[in-house]
């Protein structure tokens, strides 16, 4: 899932991906908001608070606001960077990058709260933001812009359209395409929800606080453990078959 592109991808390798990854942003989404009462998966809420302080002349209070929208794009850049980058070595596959530095985001963070007291929550969302447009970013370049796991507007809007699709076969004769389009969108609404659900029983009824991060992001790596595994396992067995 995190290696097929082009004509290799299938809907099974998105959904995979999408199951994932929704699942960690909706940890982080009520993780984030719990304990410092910020979006820290989306920026649309904090375009609007911007602006909101700019129209009332408040220029300097608006200023936290822009960083986490900075912080945001810069992980959406920087992971896009690091594609493009290392795109021509066939050793190393690209998209384990920004997910690796995602995993780290979310191992650190945690670690630190619990060593030292934060004193700056703002930097704490701007790194929770710059995971979360790194996450964007990746899946959305791997998967050609059909997933997008961070947040919610956009894959509402698209579920509507291909639902009310469904009631015109006739100028919508690919049925497969569209139905195949609306569960992939069901698929990624679902298991950010659960993620949520999950990232607020850990937070609340466990009271682990910042450390229901550490579980989004060892979910993370378990899946990159084990697209390695099958990927080496089906490489190996193709091999003795050959022979």
């Amino acid at each position: 899932m995190f290696r097929h592109q082009g004509k290799s991808r299938k809907l099974k390798h998105n959904l995979q991906i999408a199951t994932i990854l929704s699942f960690v942003a909706g940890i982080v989404n009520v993780t984030g908001f719990l304990a410092y009462n910020q979006l820290t998966t989306n920026v649309t809420g904090h375009f609007a608070l911007f602006m909101n302080d700019v129209a009332n002349l408040e220029f300097w209070k608006g200023t936290v606001y822009f960083l986490y929208i900075f912080s945001f794009l810069f992980g959406s850049f920087f992971s896009s960077f690091l594609i493009e980058k290392f795109r021509k070595n066939k050793r190393l596959n690209v998209f384990v990058l920004p997910t690796a530095i995602e995993c780290l985001i979310l191992i650190a963070i945690p670690l630190y709260s619990d060593a030292f007291e934060i004193t700056y929550p703002d930097l704490i969302i701007c790194a929770l933001l710059f995971a979360m447009g790194l996450q964007n970013s990746f899946v959305t370049r791997i998967s050609n812009a059909v997933v997008r796991t961070t947040h919610l507007t956009g894959l509402f809007t698209d579920l509507g359209i291909e639902l009310s699709q469904l009631f015109f076969p006739e100028k919508h004769p690919n049925r497969e395409k569209l139905k195949s389009n609306i569960k992939l969108r069901l698929y990624i609404i679902c298991f950010f929800f659960l993620g949520g659900i999950i990232g607020g029983f850990l937070y609340l009824q466990l009271n682990l606080k910042l450390n229901a991060l550490i579980v989004g992001a060892l979910i993370l790596l378990a899946s990159l453990f084990y697209d390695d595994f099958r990927y080496q396992f089906i490489r190996t067995k193709r091999k003795y078959t050959q022979r």
